[in-house]
């Protein structure tokens, strides 16, 4: 009897412990360790696992907290980009409309004036005098030309401003049919600043159909893998001076039912003892402060979770990386 109430109280007190951290989720229990035998190193192991489960609820509840933050910036930025946009494409489309009449106004001036010409081939001296000083052959010449620049500059802002606008739709919760060339070339255009640094982009588009997805959320992708490649090709610049850096995206069908997307460089790439943890939540091989560890972690996680898809990737140190995306074109 001596023996079993000796082996059952801390048994039982073992049990009571465990019931407390399981019913309370109180992981900051301890059960007591009194002895050395079988039932001390049992509540030993008991201690153990109530710690790791506690390190393990801290991390996923830091994973969340990062998750729901991230989230909270890329809906505010959403927004934001979409007032930009709206601000933006309203006096873009005024003067778009508006150079229609002007270059009809300048044509017209400029017909009134060649007929002047051909009917008063004699101009008064002050005439002739003011038309060399003003340059009027070269202006003749050059006013369409600088209509057609600003009319393609207005057009290029308009294209800038639409790509942000489907950018910023980072929040949508409705399945649409995307076209992913248009996702690639809007988000290459909003990486133009970085790309005008002497980055040769090539694309080879195959014939693809639209997939049903998430336009804003496959935006971030491109954003995050293109955004990738800008810094692995850079990083790789700054140390080989007769570098060529190059980005190649390509589009395929593949079979009957996928489409596969491949995003490559010739950069950096990855160490071998990295590769294993490239999808990993707060993984980054970047310095303190330039990454994150969250942009390969939520595009796998909006690829495979929320388009139920593939992503891929193959790395060889100082050769370049490879990132596959591959979309149902059905997702039943």
């Amino acid at each position: 009897m001596y023996t079993s109430l000796a082996i059952a109280r801390p048994i039982k007190t073992l049990t009571e412990i465990a019931q407390r951290v399981t019913q309370d989720a109180n992981f900051d229990l301890q059960a007591p360790v009194t002895t050395k035998d079988e039932v001390g190193e049992l509540a030993t192991s008991l201690n153990q696992v109530i710690q790791q489960v506690k390190q393990l609820l801290e991390e996923q509840k830091a994973e969340t907290q990062a998750r729901l933050l991230h989230s909270e910036k890329m809906s505010s930025l959403g927004k934001m980009l979409a007032g930009v946009a709206h601000e933006i494409i309203n006096p873009v489309n005024f003067i778009s409309g508006n150079l229609v009449h002007a270059k009809n106004y300048i044509d017209d001036l400029l017909a009134l004036l060649q007929t002047y010409e051909a009917e008063v081939p004699n101009s008064p001296t002050a005439v002739l005098v003011f038309a060399e000083e003003i340059d009027l052959e070269f202006l003749k010449t050059d006013l369409p030309n600088l209509l057609n620049s600003v009319e393609f500059g207005a057009e290029r802002i308009r294209e800038m401003s639409r790509s942000l606008k489907d950018f910023s739709r980072l929040d949508e919760r409705v399945v649409q049919l995307v076209d992913i060339h248009v996702c690639i070339n809007s988000t290459l255009l909003i990486l133009q600043n970085r790309l005008k640094t002497g980055i040769n982009v090539i694309c080879h588009y195959g014939d693809i159909p639209p997939i049903p997805g998430y336009t804003g959320l496959l935006y971030q992708v491109f954003m995050n893998l293109l955004s990738n490649a800008i810094d692995a090709v850079e990083e790789k610049s700054a140390l080989t001076s007769e570098f060529s850096p190059t980005i190649t995206v390509s589009t395929e069908r593949r079979d009957n039912n996928w489409v596969k997307i491949t995003i490559a460089d010739n950069g950096s790439g990855i160490a071998s003892q990295n590769q294993d943890k490239i999808f990993e939540m707060f993984f980054t091989t970047k310095p303190r402060g330039l990454g994150t560890g969250l942009g390969l972690s939520i595009s796998y996680q909006i690829i495979v979770e929320k388009h139920l898809g593939e992503m891929t990737f193959k790395s060889e140190l100082n050769q370049g990386t490879e990132f596959t995306i591959s979309l149902p074109i059905n997702r039943s």
